[in-house]
């Protein structure tokens, strides 16, 4: 039988032949084959199994292939075959045709602008793989791919956790399962499953993006590692001065010590990354220094008392933060029916802390502002109509950091706010439709078409001839 770490080229692999192999990881190795049929090539990991190979090799070469078997989109491989050969397990992936976001590292520091659009890339992948119960748990810059039109991918899953599947990983290892320089203080602390640990190793990657330094070492002792439970990192700013204040409150936002103080889902980091102009800026964004002694003190206290939290499924936490869109027509609506969407947004959002809103309305083009100075009247229609949605949004009484405001363009007003609420993962629409009798007419052209292609639920709210306010939801 030959050995799975020394397969040479033209090996048969059930359907697939062995071309070169093209890595050695301390875990499992990686190589290029060929579909004998001439199908799709792909490439074959295996796991080490070599005498004195830790048991966590090959736990985490099951997670990986559990894993991949149960997700599915453009922000992971696909798992092309797998199961047992003479030369033990195996699985075939896709290869991902794209760059390392390791590559992208070694040229740290980055432009604020290419820091951010990495980011929003990687946030974004995050926030589908959370929402297939996968939360990753060793992000790092070479576990990710970009590819050609900007999409993150994300690869390597033998030490993810998936809310469904015994957590093989953790069974195998009594320390912190990770790498050092990019784990949370919770995975420190031996939890595991929350969405907001990787938000946090993102967090990482974003610092080292923006500094070219990892913002707290590359530990190897437990000694160093227990230091993240109450030590905060260097601010940005004081690596790179001219880090805009933007930057470095998002990124220090998602290295908050208590995962309750974090991004609550890589959605609302993603949102924030691709929109800096409205980022909330806090002392966080304004900081110099890392936190004094006596709040150190405290998160040392508050780490020996702390008891591990019930463990839930990934999605169970992005339940408690979802993103909610408010499409109005600031233009041909009334009072009555922007009273009613209030209404509506209050019952829906209720006082949950970290549900997020997002104010949208879309400016259609018109023969005005075709005319030749029509950019310089649609930037000003634009702001009118911002203003419109802030005095729209006022009565709501929400906080600010809670609440965001877009305008967007176009002739196709439905197509645009279902592109809109795709792009930043929304998990509710609210919208109003004209009031009269028949469903068609109830729902009207613009309602009925979002709330039939929408990717979420969609409340249409309605005012009737007695101006008292009426919503029927729907759940493409």
């Amino acid at each position: 039988m030959e050995s799975a770490a020394h397969l040479r080229p033209g090996t048969q692999i059930a359907a697939y032949r062995v071309a070169e192999k093209l890595r050695e990881g301390g875990m499992a190795l990686l190589y290029q084959v060929a579909a004998s049929d001439g199908g799709e090539a792909g490439l074959l990991k295996v796991p080490k199994l070599e005498f004195g190979s830790h048991p966590a090799c090959y736990a985490g070469f099951e997670v990986e292939q559990m894993i991949l078997a149960r997700v599915a989109g453009p922000h992971v491989p696909r798992l092309l075959a797998s199961g047992e050969s003479d030369c033990g397990p195996y699985l075939v992936m896709e290869e991902i045709a794209g760059t390392s976001l390791a590559e992208f590292a070694a040229a740290a520091p980055l432009p604020a602008a290419e820091v951010a659009r990495l980011g929003a890339a990687l946030a974004s992948a995050l926030h589908d793989l959370h929402r297939q119960e996968v939360v990753h748990h060793d992000l790092k810059p070479s576990h990710v791919i970009l590819r050609a039109d900007g999409r993150a991918v994300l690869i390597d899953f033998g030490l993810a956790f998936h809310g469904h599947l015994p957590d093989l990983a953790e069974a195998e290892s009594e320390k912190p399962l990770g790498t050092p320089a990019y784990i949370s203080p919770e995975q420190i602390a031996g939890v595991r499953g929350d969405p907001r640990s990787d938000v946090f190793s993102l967090g990482v990657v974003l610092y080292l993006l923006a500094t070219g330094r990892l913002p707290f070492g590359a530990p190897t002792g437990m000694g160093g590692l227990r230091r993240r439970l109450y030590f905060d990192p260097l601010p940005p700013r004081r690596v790179v001065a001219d880090l805009p204040e933007w930057l470095q409150e998002i990124i220090l936002h998602c290295l908050e010590v208590r995962a309750d103080d974090r991004y609550a889902t890589a959605a609302q980091l993603a949102h924030d990354l691709r929109h800096p102009d409205q980022v909330t800026l806090t002392q966080r964004g304004r900081r110099r220094q890392r936190a004094g002694p006596l709040v150190v003190a405290k998160r040392w206290l508050a780490a020996l008392s702390a008891e591990p939290p019930p463990r839930k499924a990934p999605t169970a936490h992005l339940a408690l933060a979802p993103q909610v869109l408010v499409a109005i027509d600031t233009g041909r609506g009334s009072e009555p029916l922007f009273q009613a969407l209030r209404d509506a947004t209050r019952r829906i959002v209720g006082g949950e802390r970290d549900w997020r809103v997002s104010c949208v309305s879309v400016l259609e083009p018109s023969a005005l502002t075709e005319q030749e100075d029509g950019a310089e009247i649609m930037r000003g229609l634009h702001m009118q109509r911002l203003m419109e949605l802030h005095h729209w949004a006022q009565p709501l009484g929400l906080a600010r950091e809670r609440l965001r405001f877009h305008v967007l363009e176009g002739r196709d007003v439905p197509a645009r706010l279902i592109d809109y609420a795709r792009a930043s993962h929304a998990d509710h629409i609210i919208i109003g439709a004209r009031g009269s009798s028949g469903r068609r007419r109830l729902l009207g052209s613009v309602s009925s078409r979002v709330a039939s292609e929408a990717p979420c639920t969609v409340t249409v709210v309605r005012v009737s001839h007695s101006t008292d306010a009426s919503t029927e939801s729907a759940d493409p």
